[in-house]
């Protein structure tokens, strides 16, 4: 049981009803979201518990909503296994900031605010610019980068062999998805978001994100967390708060996240959040790596009885 690396959602992972499940089961849980609620000033919880879903889908409010669930969903583990000793965390983008705030890089509070900022910061780069951005599945990694920069656009992320996002301008996005097959990529999909994440066009929610990172008391974590920017450990407090920073334009590297993970000898993941994305991600990248997911209270316990 000790053995697992947690690993926290990215956004995109989130549904309306996401914890309200765990707020009725657990009175420690209603505190935690309580206190959410009141550090943001407004009722994140009753967006999670009952939507609408375009605004819990809006960047500024699905990010702290991530966030709080995970920390939320890991709490209620522990206090079912209290000898569950975590041996290191990663996190999908804005699941690398739970990750840290799971190994007390830095507070509840605190990397809760931090996500929030950041989710307002990259709404706001997504409505002063025009971006977009697409998965190509089935291409080489070199060809999904080089196509990226001839189309001048960035490659967002590195999810998985055969699945790869690139992010940039409108224009720029569909002469990736025009050129696709040419680089002998089998389907080039673009994505319903709001704007073009990690890449050069959320300059301004970088920026914006250094200053609060400046301001923040980050502490060596109490186990290895994996950044998605150079996807290697980090414990230095300057060096967290730059990871941190460049990920925002940044690649996410979750296939090389993982395999460093694996390389370390560790097999069996717990991944908190919504929906079973990084399961299905792991399970590609890793076939022999275990991966169970936490998501609501049947799979809380579910997770409880294999780890027991």
């Amino acid at each position: 049981m000790s053995d697992v690396v947690l690993l926290f959602s990215g956004q995109g992972a989130q549904k309306v009803g996401m914890g309200r499940d765990f707020h009725e089961a657990s009175a420690a849980a209603r505190e935690r979201f309580a206190a959410a609620d009141a550090a943001l000033g407004f009722g994140l919880s009753q967006v999670m518990f009952e939507g609408p879903e375009d605004e819990l889908t809006r960047t500024s409010r699905c990010q702290p909503a991530l966030y709080l669930h995970g920390l939320v969903a890991l709490e209620m583990l522990r206090e079912r296994l209290p000898g569950l000793r975590p041996v290191a965390a990663a996190g999908l983008s804005l699941g690398e900031f739970t990750a840290h705030a799971a190994a007390g890089t830095f507070s509840f509070e605190d990397g809760l605010r931090l996500v929030a900022r950041r989710g307002g910061f990259m709404e706001e780069a997504c409505e002063a610019t025009r971006g977009a951005m697409a998965a190509m599945i089935g291409g080489e990694e070199a060809a999904v980068v080089q196509l990226a920069a001839e189309s001048g656009v960035d490659v967002a992320n590195f999810n998985c062999p055969g699945q790869i996002v690139v992010s940039g301008s409108e224009e720029g996005v569909d002469a990736a998805v025009a050129g696709a097959k040419e680089k002998g990529i089998r389907k080039a999909v673009k994505l319903k978001v709001a704007g073009a994440y990690h890449s050069r066009l959320m300059q301004s929610a970088q920026d914006q994100l250094a200053a609060e990172l400046a301001a923040v008391e980050i502490s060596t974590p109490a186990i290895p967390v994996v950044c998605n920017f150079a996807a290697k450990v980090v414990s230095d407090a300057g060096e967290i708060r730059e990871m941190l920073e460049k990920q925002v334009t940044g690649s996410v590297r979750w296939t090389e996240s993982i395999r460093a993970l694996v390389a370390a000898g560790h097999t069996t993941f717990l991944e908190l959040g919504p929906g079973k994305v990084l399961a299905g991600l792991v399970s590609k990248i890793a076939p022999e790596a275990r991966v169970i997911s936490i998501e609501d209270l049947a799979s809380l316990e579910a997770a409880v009885e294999a780890l027991g």
